[in-house]
């Protein structure tokens, strides 16, 4: 972390995560081509579940994110005992999160579908796959923090065999369980939420037990264990704001859900899921890159080394620009193909072609913004990636995008992105500017 050259270092340590992220996007994007092969209302469903997915897995990474900086920072200062202490309270803070959305899933799941749509069949499917994604959801926490713990401490291959395993068990069990295969009951929608849970439990035990097996820099033992109030402070000082800035998101779709059921249909409700499905596999890999920036920029932050810090910021925007320009690439030229995954019809193809090439000029400035968001909050200033947040998807595209359909026409509304991206852009450099003052310039050159 303090010595290997940053070119090296950073490549050494988001290589592995980056290509686990994007074998976790192409499960994600499987998991929905078979969904859709069942029905329509099958796609809506899930596409309409994503908010309340989005928002569990938002809990689990903010908390990994504030870990992640935490005990980097500590092992930059040789602080071992206080890295224990936050790895140890990253587990507890897991398990209660746990508890926390499976009694939401319990409770509130039809609630949730029958205040957005009246279909019956859309309601059920969304229902039994929300229950069974949060009641079964201690994989999915414990398995992000325990490659968090993993990618901390510079083991990122390890991480990335526990996300590729994961990954792989869902995209076999999918057709097994959708479609009722090698015996197998058929169970649609449910089959799908199986699927994606059991593999996110086997990541999990594979995941805790490398960090037993294979984690030297810090000790997990969870026995007489009591949670460390200034730890788990500590700990959402930086991932707090990472948690609120990602709830925003599911806000977000939500409320586009809601104004694409006004201004379109749920056709477009449609299209703005199968939208997130394949933006995945171009964001994914810039969310491994930060993946691996995250820890160098920590460490280096505790180890007082400017030189270190401004080199990975640089290196690491570069490779994320150039990643998400490919990917706007793919979605200009290759849009009919990519919605065709999903069995789309001409009906969904009609909006959804113009609305993936609108959506996709945002990728412009996307990766810029993704990766000073991730430097804030590595810094100890998460507040400044919640601001940025809130401004661009909650001050812009809600309200953009409902003035535009209301005002101009309804399939206008899909701009409200690459207009939010560039406010992004433009918060993001004052924001860079301001911590570089308070934070970056005072530190020494450590050679």
């Amino acid at each position: 972390m303090g010595v290997m050259p940053i070119n090296k270092l950073l490549i050494a340590m988001a290589l592995p995560m980056m290509a686990s992220m994007l074998v976790q996007a192409l499960y994600n994007i499987v998991d929905s081509a078979f969904v859709a092969r069942v029905n329509e209302n099958a796609l809506t469903a899930v596409s309409m579940a994503f908010p309340v997915q989005s928002l569990m897995i938002s809990v689990g990474v903010g908390t990994g994110v504030g870990v992640n900086a935490l005990l980097s920072r500590n092992l930059g200062e040789k602080n071992f005992e206080s890295a224990n202490l936050a790895a140890r309270n990253g587990l507890f803070l897991s398990l209660a999160s746990y508890l926390a959305f499976a009694l939401f899933g319990l409770f509130c799941s039809r609630m949730f579908f029958e205040v957005q749509i009246s279909d019956a069949q859309v309601i059920t499917y969304g229902t039994q796959y929300t229950m069974t994604v949060t009641g079964l959801s201690f994989g999915a926490f414990l398995v992000i923090m325990s490659e968090r713990l993993l990618q901390s401490t510079g083991l990122t291959v390890y991480a990335m065999i526990s996300q590729l395993t994961g990954a792989i068990i869902n995209v076999i069990l999918d057709p097994i369980l959708i479609f009722g295969l090698l015996g197998f009951p058929r169970l649609e929608v449910l089959g799908a939420a199986l699927a994606t849970v059991i593999g996110q439990i086997v990541g999990m035990v594979l995941s805790l037990y490398l960090n037993v097996k294979k984690n030297q820099e810090i000790n997990i033992n969870m026995r007489g264990f009591r949670p460390h109030l200034p730890t788990i402070k500590g700990i959402y000082k930086v991932g707090l704001p990472s948690i609120i800035m990602q709830a925003i998101s599911s806000v977000m779709v939500f409320g586009m859900n809601k104004i694409c059921m006004q201004y379109l249909s749920a056709l477009a409700v449609n299209v703005f899921g199968i939208y997130f499905k394949l933006q995945s596999f171009v964001f994914m890999p810039v969310f491994g890159l930060n993946n691996g920036m995250v820890p160098i920029v920590a460490y280096n932050y505790g180890a007082r080394n400017k030189k270190r810090i401004m080199e990975t910021i640089r290196l690491s925007v570069l490779l994320a620009v150039g990643i998400m320009l490919a990917g706007l690439v793919i979605f200009q030229v290759f849009t009919p193909q990519l919605l065709g995954i999903f069995k789309a019809s001409e009906e969904t193809l009609a909006i959804g072609v113009p609305a993936l090439r609108i959506i996709s000029l945002s990728f412009i400035f996307a990766g810029y913004c993704i990766i000073l968001g991730s430097v804030f909050q590595a810094l100890g200033n998460g507040s400044y990636s919640l601001i940025n947040s809130i401004v661009r998807q909650m001050v812009v595209i809600l309200p953009v995008a409902y003035l535009l359909a209301r005002l101009w026409k309804p399939e206008a509304l899909w701009w409200s992105f690459p207009i939010a991206e560039i406010s992004s852009v433009i918060l993001s450099t004052l924001m860079l500017h301001w911590i570089y003052k308070e934070k970056i310039a005072p530190l020494g050159n450590v050679a």
